[in-house]
């Protein structure tokens, strides 16, 4: 039974520390000469994050050398908004057959290094092969010794058996290298990698390629030349196919011709990644029913491997063997899935069968490493730690689009819109207007409350505190005519604020399908110091991309299911730092994006959705409370209900999830200022009335209300 990790002390998030200022820092490469005998035809090159003048000359200070000169002083980004390092520079340098006379020192002209530069930026890629030395991770080597334990555990009870585990692992986790490293424990020499997700094949190439613990190791797929009945059988291989190609079967139901080698192999292990546990339908549906129905098949394909509907329907609900469906021979199976919630919640895999590595657990240890490490560099933290900003909408907005058991805010009708491309309008378009102007703390009636309360709520593009994360945003809406027609409202001429905002609308069909919507956001983003931009979508991008200049999410849809609302979340949850940002200490990294933000203007949904979620992680917590106060002790909750915004507990959230509203935010709303100075008429009749005052003097809130009307 795996054991937890000691429990760091947590103390409540202040609200200056859940809105904490966002670190300004900028990579740059730099060359430059000394003029004497021994540098002659030598060009240093570095990086760093600070001037480069001051770093340089702090560099030759000790040795008082004051015959240098700069040559270059340039940014370290790609036109795709990466970062490539000095160290990468010199290797692409060396390539090129230019001598490395000494650690950072090259002989080649300006010329040559700007070149590289060139080069580098056009997205050209210099790595070699099975360079990498990186360990694992406490996890990983946690997950491959609890897994080795339980197949040897199954295969000394009896040796033909064939065990399954199951890695419920959040992204970032290192699924693929972990996976590897699983595979040489147990001395696997055939490995089978069958995806749901096609896309994912570049991890799993790589990382055999890269790393030196597995040099010799051979990687095929249908995309690779190798012919995989000419391999070395000394050396492991590891082949990747998606369930689409392995299932598929000719006109006479038989196994095609090109697989059956796949079937012949006796595996060492099959691993299935991506795996959704029947709720690939129901996710892949909700994600993209924004989008054009053709457009959403498509999308759907794409994401869950074309040809799916086809499949035994085994694969909807786990089947105890699982040759069923993929007849093949193997020692034993891996299933690796970042939302397994049916898979957890049905029992299909016991607690000894299972590796959770989830959001709590990462955050918890980036934490906990701090706190015994502190000064040394953090594998976990260049990880943000979200927070979830809810907005409670004024009544004359709510009276637009509510519905549901409490009258949530229906932000599909509020949003709902006709058209396309610069013909898209907005059915409440006035409406919509007034939410634009409500998110920057301009819509003159809240102004005037705010004036009445003295307080001024955190709205996303108002706060000083919160600007900087929403320089570049995901704007997550109902369907591509919202898209189309957020985009030309923010253009219109009175929206002057939002001209400073690249909006991309990846949505629809001209938007591209899958990875292909991209390229217009990295584009627009460039390295993402010096621009802003608003994404708008209605399930592109939702998933398998990386964006790390994303820091914020806004939630401008209906969702229903928590696996969906988080997937989309997580989006804005991919690292931004720049590591061995000075070029002199490969252990420090530069931290662009310590946290990042869901803003959500369906409060009770939204914490509904939360609740859910941290409830669905933990399906072995009895109570529901402590499953939400472990998870929010490391995604803070903002609730603002229209007077104030108030920090929300576990047992406040699953309050609101289940009735509408807490304790602390109705006791909040008798204390609040505007009751007292808009309708001191009802107090004074309230106080006249005997029985009325009997029933209110029960609550806390209105006794120091009255304490202060006298």
């Amino acid at each position: 039974m795996k054991s937890r990790p000691i429990a760091v002390t947590m103390s409540k998030h202040t609200i200056e520390e859940i809105l904490a200022p966002k670190p300004a820092a900028r990579p740059r490469i730099y060359a430059y000469s000394i003029d004497d005998e021994a540098h002659q035809g030598l060009l240093k090159i570095g990086q760093t994050t600070r001037d480069v003048k001051r770093r340089i000359a702090e560099q030759l200070k000790t040795a008082a050398i004051k015959n240098y000169k700069i040559h270059l002083d340039e940014p370290a980004e790609c036109k795709d908004g990466t970062i490539f390092s000095d160290h990468q520079v010199r290797a692409a340098l060396v390539k090129k057959r230019f001598a490395n006379t000494e650690l950072e020192w090259m002989q080649c002209s300006v010329a040559d290094v700007q070149t590289v530069l060139t080069e580098l930026r056009s997205g050209k890629q210099f790595t070699g092969t099975h360079h990498e030395t990186f360990p694992m991770r406490r996890e990983q080597v946690e997950a491959v010794n609890k897994t080795h334990a339980y197949f040897h555990s199954i295969w000394k009870e009896d040796m033909h058996a064939v065990p399954r585990f199951l890695w419920n692992a959040k992204m970032r986790f290192g699924k693929t290298f972990t996976t590897y490293q699983l595979a040489k424990k147990l001395g696997a020499k055939r490995v089978l990698v069958v995806t749901f997700k096609p896309a994912v094949e570049d991890a799993w190439q790589t990382d055999l390629e890269c790393h030196v613990d597995f040099d010799g190791w051979q990687y095929l797929s249908r995309n690779s030349d190798g012919d995989p009945t000419k391999i070395d059988r000394k050396k492991p291989v590891v082949y990747f196919g998606s369930f689409q190609d392995l299932l598929g079967r000719d006109a006479a139901g038989n196994i095609k011709p090109k697989n059956e080698w796949v079937h012949k192999v006796k595996w060492d292990l099959v691993v299935f990644d991506e795996y959704h546990f029947g709720a690939w339908r129901e996710t892949a549906k909700e994600l993209f029913e924004g989008e054009d129905d053709e457009v959403a098949k498509k999308e759907t394909k794409l994401e869950y491997a074309a040809g799916l509907e086809e499949v035994n329907e085994d694969l909807t609900v786990l089947s105890e063997k699982e040759a069923e469906f993929l007849p093949i021979t193997t020692k034993a199976y891996l299933y690796l899935s970042g939302t397994p919630f049916k898979a957890l919640a049905t029992g299909e895999f016991i607690e000894e069968q299972i590796f959770n590595w989830t959001y709590t657990d990462e955050q918890r240890a980036k934490e906990e490493f701090a706190a015994k490490n502190p000064g040394n560099w953090n594998p976990y933290g260049a990880m943000p730690q979200m927070r979830l900003l809810t907005y409670q909408m004024p009544d004359e907005l709510l009276a637009i689009a509510s519905a549901g058991e409490f009258d949530e805010f229906d932000l599909n009708e509020f949003f709902a819109a006709s058209g396309r491309g610069k013909a898209a309008r907005f059915k409440h378009k006035t409406d919509v207007q007034k939410w634009l102007d409500i998110i920057r703390g301009s819509y003159a009636p809240q102004v005037v409350e705010h004036l009445k309360t003295g307080t001024r709520p955190p709205f996303p593009y108002s706060d000083v505190r919160l600007l900087p994360y929403l320089q570049h945003s995901f704007w997550f809406l109902p369907n591509v005519a919202a898209c189309h027609a957020m985009a030309n409202l923010l253009a219109e001429k009175h929206n002057t604020f939002w001209r400073d905002y690249k909006v991309v609308v990846a949505a629809g069909a001209s938007a591209g399908i899958g990875l292909d919507a991209l390229p217009p956001v990295r584009s627009a983003i460039g390295g993402g110091f010096e621009t802003r931009t608003i994404t708008l979508s209605c399930g592109k991008l939702t998933t398998g991309v990386t964006v790390p200049q994303w820091s914020s999410i806004l939630m401008l849809r209906n969702l229903k299911s928590p696996e969906t609302y988080f997937q989309a979340a997580f989006r804005v949850q991919s690292p931004w730092s720049i590591k061995n940002p000075n070029g002199d200490n490969p252990n420090e990294e530069e931290i662009l994006k310590p946290v990042c933000f869901v803003f959500d203007f369906a409060p009770t949904r939204a914490l509904r959705q939360l609740s859910e979620y941290g409830i669905g992680l933990s399906p072995t917590e009895p109570n529901p409370e402590n499953a939400v106060k472990d998870l929010v002790s490391f995604l803070p909750v903002l609730a603002y209900d229209g007077a104030n915004m108030t920090q929300v507990d576990a047992g406040g959230i699953l309050d609101i999830a289940m009735a509408g509203t807490s304790a602390t935010l109705l006791a909040r709303k008798w204390e609040s200022a505007l009751l007292v100075n808009v309708d001191n008429d009802t107090l004074r009749r309230i106080l006249n009335n005997p029985e009325a005052m009997a029933a209110v003097e029960r609550i806390e809130g209105w006794r120091s209300l009255v304490d202060r009307t006298h």
